[in-house]
């Protein structure tokens, strides 16, 4: 989840569900300053790859009136593969998430072989991946509208559908015809400004 869904009332609901949440958290004074108490030597690396590289802090922190202290994970991004920052240069990143406490979600994590989420590398990994969920749906908003054009819901759900039909198309296009020249992966827009918006002259002879 991202700092959205930072409160501690849907936090305390997960945990009545034995739901484990991996949150952004929000960089308060007081975990700012947690964060400046720790030593050079003891932040740990993570390397992001393509993503940028991130060193990090682990300690427990507790905001405002909680009742309780939940692990928090502190993020500060070094390297974003093509510029290196010093640390105060980017905004820093906050984590939050009751995995690794010692709940019934470690266990279930533990018999489904997905240890590393135990661990706080694993927990940045996860975190810093959130966005590659959101590529489906970021594929279908760049081809066709996020906003629906009606205001009867009948109408609006056969635009909707008309939307996935052009939708689907497209990837079968992209698929059969289209992958020697454009990536598989690549959004609308792309296939319109590389196929399809190509400049021409009209002209009346040859």
């Amino acid at each position: 989840m991202d700092s959205g869904f930072f409160d501690q009332k849907i936090f305390a609901l997960c945990d009545k569900l034995q739901i484990g949440y991996i949150c952004g958290g929000k960089t308060y004074k007081d975990i700012n300053a947690l964060a400046a108490q720790y030593g050079e030597n003891e932040w740990q690396q993570f390397e992001g790859g393509k993503k940028g590289d991130w060193q990090f802090i682990e300690f427990g922190s507790r905001c405002g009136n909680w009742v309780r202290f939940r692990r928090t994970i502190f993020c500060r991004l070094i390297h974003d593969g093509h510029q290196l920052y010093l640390p105060g240069l980017r905004p820093d990143t906050v984590i939050m998430t009751n995995i690794g406490q010692g709940q019934a979600v470690d266990w279930m994590l533990k018999r489904a072989g997905a240890i590393d989420y135990l661990s706080a590398k694993g927990l940045v990994a996860c975190y810093h991946e959130r966005g590659s969920d959101e590529l489906t749906n970021r594929a279908l908003k760049d081809f066709g509208h996020e906003q629906l054009p009606f205001k009867r819901f009948n109408h609006n759900a056969a635009w909707y559908y008309t939307m996935l039909l052009g939708h689907f198309l497209l990837e079968s296009f992209k698929e059969d015809v289209s992958a020697p020249v454009i990536a598989v992966g690549s959004y609308a827009s792309t296939v319109r400004r590389r196929l399809i918006d190509i400049a021409g002259k009209i002209v009346s002879h040859s």
